[in-house]
């Protein structure tokens, strides 16, 4: 099967053999991508490497056979955001997210778009963690791996000032009183969850209640097999924290 005029977003990339990369993308049409980028290696391709690098909003050629696609042509289509620091590593959180959770060659229309929302915000004014909990939301929903966060597994709505840890199969689940500090401190507070739904930022506190109880979630998708990324931002987080540093 070929594949021609085909925009993708550039996930990841590394060296394969001595001149070749090996491209992970994820195109409009035909979701995500792996390709083999041949002979992009000497002066002459350098306008071709720079197009696969991750990040980068490309249009490509290329060839199906297999499991790997073999690349004819990718050109760039914009310029890549310029990332530093912790907008990096979110970048590199979001494309390990695509690359573990969503299939090879089985589209998902929405997840291209949300890609491209999200890419466009890391660079924004928002709060990372902020665009980090919507596109962990919307993955999940282009997936098919979505829930009601305005109702508990129980059908009742969502109370403020409660708080939910998340099931991956029924999603908010009202958290007892009698519950210990760290099965609270690892759920998300029904405030959060509300304005999760409704696309409103929450309050810091509130974002901040959100990060772990999602966690949970991609962990059951993920298999328990956790990400670099996760290790990386714990590893940001104990270089940050004053004093020594808690096991």
């Amino acid at each position: 099967m070929r594949i021609e005029n085909e925009p993708a977003y550039v996930l990841h990339a590394r060296p394969w053999r001595e001149t070749s990369l090996l491209v992970e993308v994820l195109a409009e049409n035909h979701g995500r991508l792996g390709l083999v980028a041949r002979g992009v290696q000497g002066p002459k391709k350098q306008v071709l490497r720079a197009a696969l690098q991750p990040l980068q909003h490309i249009r490509l050629e290329a060839v199906q056979r297999g499991e790997l696609a073999q690349l004819v042509s990718a050109e760039a289509l914009d310029a890549a955001p310029r990332l530093a620091g912790e907008a990096m590593l979110a970048a590199f959180y979001i494309n390990e997210l695509v690359m573990r959770l969503a299939p090879r060659q089985d589209p998902h229309g929405g997840l291209y778009r949300v890609y491209a929302e999200t890419r466009s915000r890391l660079d924004g004014i928002d709060p990372l963690a902020w665009t980090l909990r919507r596109f962990e939301r919307d993955l999940l929903e282009s997936l098919g791996s979505g829930f009601d966060l305005t109702e508990d597994g129980d059908g009742l709505a969502v109370d403020p000032a409660a708080r939910y840890q998340i099931d991956p199969e029924q999603g908010p689940r009202r958290l007892l009183s009698d519950r210990g500090r760290d099965e609270r401190s690892s759920a998300a507070t029904g405030s959060a969850l509300l304005a999760l739904a409704a696309d409103r930022q929450p309050e810091a506190d509130d974002l901040a209640s959100l990060r772990l109880a999602l966690r949970s979630v991609l962990s059951h998708h993920l298999g328990g097999r956790g990400l670099k990324s996760w290790e990386m931002l714990g590893e940001l987080g104990r270089l940050k924290r004053p004093g020594p540093a808690k096991p």
